[in-house]
């Protein structure tokens, strides 16, 4: 969603019980599901997800908001942050369209891109860092920026944005996308 700026810091949570379920998961976990990975193969390629709920975009303007493997390791703990957040910032009402830990390897990127569909036009696209190193650099527009462990962050897709994780150790974000309650068009 476009926001008239960059990235917007949203503060303080309290997302601490979400990063441990998250750290304890199993590797096998990140590699259940791929949806995402191919479906946008050309950036998140050097990516894993484990996924809460997706949303099949491609019978827009219709919802199809599907349940991943993740829902039923994540959801207890995910959902009263994803709820505080909306409750603080956003209008009631809406639906949380896509929820996910993502995880980018050690020395690897996400190429630079703009989030071209509707859905992502109309969303709020959250992240809540779980793990980060002194080398990850989020890029939005060409410039840098540092999103911290236990605040969350509203980015601005609509600006061309990817992701530098020069450092040795794997960077894990929590992110969800809200679209307000609105009819489609």
């Amino acid at each position: 969603m476009e926001i008239g700026q960059p990235l917007r810091d949203l503060g303080v949570i309290d997302s601490s019980a979400l990063k441990s379920a998250v750290l304890a998961l199993d590797e096998s976990v990140w590699r259940e599901e791929e949806l995402r990975q191919r479906k946008y193969s050309e950036v998140h390629y050097n990516t894993q997800s484990i996924i809460l709920v997706f949303c099949d975009h491609d019978n827009w303007p219709q919802l199809d908001v599907v349940k991943g493997s993740g829902w039923q390791r994540l959801a207890d703990l995910a959902l009263p942050v994803m709820h505080e957040i909306i409750e603080r910032f956003y209008a009631p009402g809406g639906t949380i369209i896509r929820a996910m830990a993502a995880r980018l390897s050690a020395g690897a990127t996400i190429t630079p891109h703009t989030d071209n569909h509707e859905s992502f036009r109309r969303g709020h696209r959250i992240h809540i860092p779980i793990t980060t190193n002194s080398k990850v650099r989020f890029m939005i527009d060409g410039r840098p920026h540092r999103l911290e462990i236990g605040k969350a962050y509203e980015i601005n897709n609509q600006k061309r944005h990817g992701v530098i994780n020069g450092g040795d150790e794997d960077r894990i974000t929590f992110i969800f996308d809200y679209i307000p309650s609105v009819a489609p068009q």
